[in-house]
């Protein structure tokens, strides 16, 4: 048994297809297919099942799989071991960020870190929770900043800041001359949402509850990938919409003013942290991270204050 044959079979779980397997570990499907094989052969035991499409692991090879993973991990750890006796941050790093923080907080602190830290590789996707989780599950990624709380046990959440929800109300809206919005005065007809999948929408939906149940069926269902789009719609006419805060000072630049309110108190808003795996390493790394964000975005964010913290999910 070889730390190159674990790394394969991991590569074989996480792609489920062994030519993919292949081309991520940079071999042939032939040498990996062999290598594979070799190992199964050693241990006396089948670690996929061949016959099913997408291949999947047997009962027994679910077992080897967590923990050649766990193996691979402690290899990595003397690397980090390493690095962290010289006081070095360096190395690759793969981190992912939901939709609706990407867009407003990678600009705030990007440059920041990227001139404190020359010596790390960032790679850095915009993808929802769901994938996220799976990736970070696989070791596909090394951490990711998202909306928490998440009660997932094999997740590390670690809370960078939190941001209150605000009101876009287009002139002519019924709010628009409000300074500050209740829950109260809100119908969910009159509410445009992200499409499913972003946790923005299921924030906005708990905050409500039960009130999204009564809501009606037009003959036009308005839901959007961005709230870019969201705020257009609320302008022709067709409802208001909600922002988190950082999206709402970017609107404050380019929309008139009165349009973008903040709740009255308990201010609705939400938890966004940095997580990573349980048993994951660069620590270093993530702890640089957060300390960049938190730098970078107002003060009085870094703490929830009088606010309502509302579940993502």
């Amino acid at each position: 048994m070889t730390i190159t044959q674990l790394r394969y079979i991991i590569a074989v779980d996480t792609h489920r297809h062994f030519a993919r397997a292949a081309e991520s570990c940079f071999v042939t499907q032939p040498t990996l297919s062999m290598q594979i094989h070799k190992l199964e052969e050693e241990l006396g035991i089948t670690i996929f099942d061949r016959s099913r499409k997408p291949l999947q692991p047997t009962d027994i090879g679910s077992q080897i799989l967590e923990q050649a993973r766990t193996v691979i991990i402690e290899e990595k750890r003397i690397e980090e071991i390493i690095q962290q006796h010289k006081g070095e941050i360096a190395g690759e790093f793969k981190f992912a960020v939901i939709p609706t923080v990407a867009s407003s907080l990678l600009p705030r602190f990007l440059k920041c870190f990227v001139s404190q830290y020359p010596k790390v590789n960032l790679q850095i996707e915009e993808l929802q929770t769901k994938v996220i989780l799976e990736r970070l599950k696989n070791g596909l990624l090394d951490a990711a900043i998202l909306a928490t709380p998440l009660n997932n046990d094999g997740i590390i959440e670690k809370p960078l800041y939190y941001e209150p929800f605000m009101g876009f109300t287009p002139m002519g809206h019924r709010l628009f001359k409000e300074k500050f919005l209740d829950n109260s005065d809100l119908e969910p007809d009159d509410i445009l949402l992200l499409h499913q999948g972003h946790c923005f929408r299921d924030s906005v939906i708990n905050l409500y509850g039960s009130l999204f149940d009564k809501k009606k069926q037009d003959n036009v269902t308005l839901e959007s990938g961005s709230f870019e789009t969201l705020v257009k719609l609320s302008k022709q006419g067709f409802g208001m919409t909600l922002v988190p805060y950082l999206k709402a000072i970017d609107l404050k630049n380019i929309e008139p003013e009165g349009t973008i309110k903040p709740f009255s108190r308990p201010q609705p808003m939400r938890e966004i942290s940095i997580i990573h795996h349980r048993t994951h390493l660069k620590i270093s790394i993530i702890d640089a991270l957060a300390k960049c964000v938190q730098e970078n975005i107002p003060e009085h964010m870094l703490s929830n204050g009088e606010g309502e913290v509302i579940k993502p999910y």
